[in-house]
């Protein structure tokens, strides 16, 4: 039965990251790639880059800001390419029989605001979308940077973070209702308890060198898919290349449909 790699990473500036981009590809051979802020349109895409490393890319992109990717190693059909919004931070499609879903939630900062109600509305559109996905028992992955520090144990500090959208109580509170929903953090099926596993480290205040990170990037997994499921990687050391992103990827590995 064959294994995918599945990985999502916020590469904050797809044209920026395009070296670093095309060196992971080729090193870590993804079989799904998820990527968020691509900050971009269409046609400013490296389209002939990714094609060359051996990857179809799907793409939602948006000018300076936002925008989304899959990069797969076979074709997949795109399902949906917006929450019913105009910002472009959502893209689903069906991978060999698994619904990949990748996302870019809103950063909420700061909170009182209307970018802070505009988050939490989101989020809300988003677990329709998954209502619909458990009820049609559709096998689903929903990866991507969330924007929320789930619980202390994912942050170095909490109170550094308690004024923060990623923190307050609100963003929390939902991602316990996407798990009360049935779904699975991937890195906590294997790592309940662990600290110290983060995917972003701001570019301020010396963060990198001194591990003040977070985890805000996610895989949040279907019952079928989290059956599936058998192991996760954090690639940390992508933070500390030259010209890097601010996160890293994350990555699970999964077997597929017969």
């Amino acid at each position: 039965m064959k294994t995918a790699k599945i990985v999502s990473w916020n590469v904050n500036s797809v044209r920026q990251r395009l070296p670093n981009l095309l060196e992971f590809l080729a090193s870590a051979q993804p079989d799904v790639l998820c990527l968020q802020e691509l900050k971009c349109m269409e046609d400013n895409f490296p389209f002939m880059d990714i094609k060359a490393a051996g990857y179809e890319a799907v793409i939602v992109g948006q000018k300076s800001y936002n925008g989304v990717a899959i990069l797969t190693k076979a074709p997949a059909p795109v399902i949906l390419t917006t929450l019913g919004d105009e910002q472009s931070r959502y893209i689903e499609v069906d991978y060999a029989g698994v619904r990949v879903i990748n996302i870019y939630a809103p950063n909420g900062n700061p909170i009182g605001t209307e970018k802070f109600t505009y988050k939490l509305d989101w989020l809300a559109r988003l677990r329709t979308r998954i209502e619909t996905l458990l009820h049609e028992r559709v096998p689903f992955v929903v990866t991507g940077d969330y924007n929320i520090i789930p619980e202390a144990a994912d942050c170095y500090s909490p109170a550094a973070w308690a004024g923060d959208a990623l923190y307050q109580p609100e963003s929390r509170a939902m991602y316990r209702t996407f798990i009360n929903m049935g779904l699975t953090d991937a890195v906590r099926m294997f790592a309940p308890h662990d600290a110290g596993l983060y995917t972003f480290w701001d570019y301020q205040a010396g963060s990198w060198p001194q591990n003040n990170g977070i985890r805000i990037d996610h895989f949040l997994m279907s019952p079928q898919v989290t059956d599936r499921c058998r192991g996760y990687q954090i690639y940390k050391d992508e933070r500390g290349r030259e010209n890097p992103s601010d996160h890293v990827p994350v990555e699970i590995s999964i077997t597929m449909p017969s």
